[in-house]
C-alpha cells in the first residue's frame, strides 16, 4: 500500500505511485514523462538542454508531439558529475573493513524492491513503460521485469555481504596469516544501451552498489526513463539517494565526463566501436559486454517427433526475431545440418523441413502485438541495403522478408527501421570464400535479420572454422542431443554463454547464470555472484604479521 501515490507525494501528475513521475498509460499525443538527472542525491540537477524523444510507434505521423522530454547534461555540465565521481575514495562507500552495515542495508533495499516489483500493478507499470520506449511484446517486457525482480530476491538478504566473502591462509609462523578480500574500485561509471532499459542497468548498477562502489550511470536517452523510475523506486525502498548519480547526455558529453573523471572502472554494454574507443581512451580500465554476432548450429540428429521439431523452430524464431532482433544475444547466423532441411517424407527419413517452418513463423509477426516493431539504431534503408549487398554474393537468396513493415503503412519515425523479419541464405563456401565476404556476412545488424547456411557431415570442420573466425563471442547454441557432436563443437568454440542440447537457445539471459562474452580479459558479466565479483570488485590481499618476533640474532642478507 505504501507504494501507491500518497497525498502530497512528489509524483508526476497522474503518476500511479508515490515514487513515480512517468505515465506509461498516457495516450499517444500526451507526454509520458519528463526525465531528470540525479546528482549528489538531488533530482533535477545539471541539465542545460531538453531532448525530445518521439513515440517509436506513432512519432512519424505529421505534427506528432514528443513522447518524452529528457533533461540532458551538456558539455558545461560534465565537470560537476566528474567531480562527484572523483570524490568517492578508492576504498569505496563500504568494504569488508569499512561500514559493513551497508551490505545489510542493500540486502534490505533489495528485499523491499523485490517485493515491490512482485506487485502486479508495479510489474505492469514497468512492463508498459518498457513497451512505450522500446516496443516489444508484453511477454518480452514482462520477462525483463521478472528477471530483475528475481535478481533482487536473490540478493534480498545476506547474499549481498556474501559477495564480499574473504578467505584466509595460514602464514609461515605464529601470528602471521594472509586474507584475500573482494575490494571495491570506488568511483565507477556504467553505460547501458537501449535494448533492455530495465534489466541491464538495474542488475549492473546494483552489482556496483553491492560491492561498495559509487556509480555514475548513463542509459540511452531514448529509454532512460525506465531506469530513472526504477532508481526512484530504489530510493523509496531505502537506498541512500547520494549513493549514485544518473546523467542523461549524448555520447560525446559522456566521453568528456569520463576523460575528466578518470573512473577506476567503467562497465560498458554496447557497440564494439565505442567499446574499443573507451578501452583506449580510459587506459584499459574497462569491462565490456560489446557486440555479439551470435551463432546457432542445428546438429545432425534431427528429432523424430514433430513436437520437438516444432519447438526447435519456435526457439530459432524467438532467438532471431523477438524484440525485432535487438538483443546482443540474438541469433545472427544459423548453421543448419542438411538433414533439417529435408521435406517431410524425403529420402533422408522423416524430414524436418525446418526452413519452411521458420518462414511460416516469421510471417506471423506483426506490429499489432509488437512481435515485430521498430529497430531503434538503424533506418529501414540501412537494413535493406545490407540485405541487398548480401544478395549480390554467389548463391545467395532471400528466404523470407526483405520488405518494409506493413508495406510502409505505419507511423514509425523515419530515423528508425521498419523491416519485416528477414533471412538471407548464403552457401557455406561463399561465407568462407574470402575475408571481405566473411566480414560482410558477419556484420551484426541490430534488427530483425539473420543469415542462414547449410552444412553436411563432411563440412563440420568448415563450420568450426567459421565459428573460430568470428570476433564477437557472446552467446551461442548447439541444438543437438548427440553428445559427441556437442562435445566437438564446445571444445572448439569460445562464446561466453553457450547453450547446448535440444532446447538450446541464444537469448533469454535470466538471473540464475553468468551472461557475458569470453575470449577477452576485459569481459564483463551480469546476473550472478561471480559476475558481480569479477565485474565490480578486485582482489586485495592483507597479510597480518603480529608476532611474536623471533629470538636470536637478526642476520642481514
Amino acid at each position: 500500500a505504501g507504494l501507491r501515490r500518497a497525498s502530497g507525494a512528489a509524483a508526476g501528475p497522474g503518476a500511479p505511485f508515490a515514487w513515480a513521475t512517468a505515465r506509461p498509460e498516457a495516450p499517444p499525443g500526451e507526454l509520458v514523462g519528463r526525465v531528470e538527472n540525479l546528482l549528489g542525491g538531488r533530482w533535477g540537477a545539471k541539465g542545460s538542454r531538453t531532448a525530445e524523444v518521439p513515440d517509436p510507434l506513432v512519432g512519424g505521423a505529421p505534427g506528432a508531439p514528443p513522447m518524452l522530454e529528457v533533461l540532458e547534461a551538456a558539455r558545461e555540465d560534465a565537470p560537476a558529475f566528474a567531480a562527484a565521481l572523483r570524490a568517492c575514495p578508492g576504498s569505496g562507500l563500504h568494504n569488508p573493513l569499512k561500514r559493513p552495515d551497508r551490505y545489510l542495508l542493500y540486502g534490505r533495499v533489495s528485499h523491499a524492491a523485490a517485493a515491490a516489483l512482485k506487485e502486479p500493478e508495479v510489474e505492469l507499470f514497468f512492463a508498459r513503460l518498457i513497451q512505450r520506449v522500446a516496443p516489444k511484446s508484453l511477454a518480452q517486457a514482462l520477462g525483463e521485469v521478472r528477471v530483475t525482480q528475481q535478481f533482487l530476491e536473490n540478493f534480498g538478504g545476506d547474499n549481498v555481504r556474501l559477495l564480499a566473502r574473504s578467505f584466509a591462509v595460514p602464514g609461515d609462523h605464529a601470528g602471521q596469516q594472509t586474507a584475500g578480500y573482494r575490494w571495491p574500485f570506488g568511483g565507477v561509471a556504467l553505460i547501458c544501451p537501449f535494448n533492455f532499459p530495465l534489466e541491464i542497468p538495474a542488475l549492473q548498477a546494483l552489482g556496483a552498489l553491492y560491492m561498495g562502489n559509487r556509480p555514475t550511470m548513463k542509459v540511452d536517452s531514448k529509454v532512460s526513463v525506465v531506469f530513472e523510475q526504477f532508481l526512484r523506486l530504489l530510493h523509496h525502498c531505502g537506498m541512500p539517494a547520494e549513493d549514485a548519480d544518473l546523467v542523461h547526455c549524448s555520447g560525446d558529453v559522456m566521453h568528456a565526463l569520463l576523460l575528466e573523471a578518470e573512473p577506476r572502472n567503467t562497465v560498458f554494454t554496447g557497440s564494439r566501436r565505442v567499446a574499443e574507443r573507451l578501452a583506449r581512451d580510459l587506459g584499459g580500465r574497462v569491462k565490456l559486454e560489446d557486440a555479439g554476432f551470435d551463432w546457432k548450429i542445428l546438429g545432425p540428429d534431427v528429432p523424430a517427433g514433430a513436437r520437438e521439431v516444432d519447438f526447435v523452430a519456435h526457439q530459432c524464431d524467438q532467438d532471431a526475431y523477438a524484440f525485432s532482433g535487438q538483443k546482443c544475444s540474438a541469433q545472427s547466423i544459423l548453421f543448419v545440418h542438411e538433414r533439417w532441411t529435408e521435406e517431410a517424407g524425403g529420402p533422408g527419413g522423416g524430414g524436418a523441413d525446418i526452413l519452411a517452418k521458420l518462414k511460416a513463423r516469421a510471417e506471423q509477426r506483426g506490429l499489432g502485438d509488437l512481435t515485430a516493431g521498430p529497430a531503434l539504431t538503424l533506418t529501414t534503408g540501412e537494413i535493406l541495403g545490407h540485405v541487398e549487398r548480401l544478395l549480390q554474393l554467389p548463391g545467395a537468396r532471400l528466404l523470407w522478408g526483405g520488405r518494409e513493415l506493413e508495406g510502409g503503412a505505419h507511423q514509425i519515425p523515419p530515423q528508425y527501421g521498419a523491416v519485416e523479419p528477414t533471412a538471407v541464405f548464403l552457401p557455406l563456401g561463399t561465407l568462407l570464400a574470402d575475408p571481405e565476404t566473411f566480414a560482410l556476412a558477419t556484420r551484426e545488424i541490430f534488427g530483425p535479420f539473420q543469415v542462414v547456411t547449410q552444412f553436411s557431415d563432411a563440412e563440420i570442420p568448415r563450420v568450426l572454422e567459421a565459428v573460430e573466425r568470428m570476433e564477437a563471442q557472446l552467446t551461442a547454441a548447439v541444438v543437438s542431443n548427440d553428445a559427441l557432436f556437442v562435445q566437438r563443437v564446445l571444445a572448439h568454440s569460445v562464446n561466453g554463454t553457450t547453450y547446448a542440447g535440444l532446447r538450446a537457445r541464444t537469448t533469454g539471459a535470466p538471473q540464475n547464470h553468468w551472461f557475458g562474452p569470453a575470449g577477452d580479459p576485459r569481459a564483463a558479466g551480469i546476473g550472478t555472484r561471480e559476475a558481480i565479483q569479477v565485474t565490480w570488485s578486485g582482489h586485495r590481499e592483507i597479510v597480518t604479521d603480529e608476532g611474536p618476533v623471533p629470538e636470536g640474532p637478526l642476520v642481514q642478507s
